[in-house]
């Protein structure tokens, strides 16, 4: 039986952060918000603490999950060396929805880092996520709080119908502020290289330190999550528009309801009047899509969608990080050069 705890974000009730920092030492399983998702969180210096989130979550052993700390001393326990590019880094984006992956100390549980010789590490700006980090006296390993694969989790709820009866607690601390993941960039190699798009953007980091490369090749990949392996996919069969105008939109959507009920996000009006098709409107910004596009997905999945049919937007600035998440939900790309 999974216990959910009613948190306030600004004024954790420290009764609560006290039993699930006590859960995290004693080896078990705690779901907690940050600003990006919400974490399956378990003690990155137990190996056996960290092997259950794998089997929680059924996530492939050679997908390494992000260690999360509550300050810059914490950052020393579980990375060996830390170079000056990433000690800027940290001291204009920390805390926040940017993480690190440098080399790791062989006292972090392996299977945080899939095995390897680096570790991605955080510090998240959410309070209760700080505040439980801080009562627990010890890094946290998280990954996004659902079954691997599927949209990350954003609210409580989500978590709780992806791993309700796996873990020992949810920590509820109402939806995050802004709905994908972090950022992350590997500042073991030179220039530092960003392995996967977040709301830190390459201009950002640009500014901050210098060049940035953004071409990983596969072995780099493999230091980060979510970028080799199926992630962010509904049960329904998603179909991504990078690129249409209104009437390829409306055809696109009108024969996916061939196939049965089906749905449709995006920005652009769809005039189509069937009791199985299901429409979500969302602005064009990137702040909107990513703060609502995984709770969309798995609204549609509960409908009983067969397709969703989503629309993409400019991927300049935090936009890149939201059309990386959507393709690779995507079974299909049109607009693209793709189908």
């Amino acid at each position: 039986m999974t216990e959910v705890l009613k948190l306030d974000p600004a004024r954790p009730q420290q009764e609560a952060i006290e039993l699930a920092a006590s859960i995290v030492r004693d080896g078990g399983l705690v779901a907690f918000p940050t600003e990006t998702v919400y974490g399956l969180g378990a003690d990155a210096m137990n190996e056996n603490a960290v092997r259950k989130i794998f089997a929680a979550k059924g996530r492939p052993a050679d997908n390494p999950c992000i260690v999360h700390v509550c300050g810059r001393e914490m950052l020393d326990r579980v990375a060996g060396y830390v170079p000056g590019k990433a000690e800027h880094l940290i001291e204009k984006f920390w805390p926040g929805p940017l993480t690190l992956v440098l080399d790791r100390k062989v006292e972090v549980a392996a299977p945080v880092s899939a095995g390897l010789s680096t570790v991605a590490v955080r510090m998240p700006s959410d309070q209760i996520a700080l505040e439980l980090i801080r009562a627990a006296s010890t890094p946290i390993a998280a990954p996004s709080a659902n079954v691997s694969g599927s949209p990350s989790p954003t609210t409580a709820a989500h978590v709780l119908e992806d791993l309700g009866g796996r873990i020992d607690l949810i920590l509820d601390g109402g939806a995050t502020n802004i709905g994908i993941e972090s950022t992350v960039l590997d500042v073991t190699s030179e220039p530092p290289i960003i392995l996967r798009p977040g709301w830190v953007t390459q201009e950002m980091l640009s500014n901050t330190i210098g060049p940035i490369a953004h071409e990983a090749s596969d072995a780099e990949l493999q230091r980060s999550p979510g970028t080799r392996h199926r992630h962010y996919s509904p049960r329904a069969r998603v179909i991504l528009i990078e690129h249409g105008s209104p009437e390829l939109i409306e055809r696109v959507c009108r024969e996916t309801l061939k196939e049965g009920a089906a749905g449709f996000i995006g920005h652009t009006p769809v005039a189509i009047s069937n009791a199985r098709f299901y429409s979500i409107r969302l602005s064009d910004r990137a702040e909107d899509y990513a703060y609502s596009i995984y709770a969309a997905l798995r609204e549609l999945d509960s409908k009983s969608a067969r397709a969703i049919v989503v629309e993409g937007i400019d991927e300049r600035g935090e936009g890149a990080a939201v059309m990386d998440r959507l393709r690779r939900a995507a079974a299909e790309r049109i607009g693209n050069g793709e189908t």
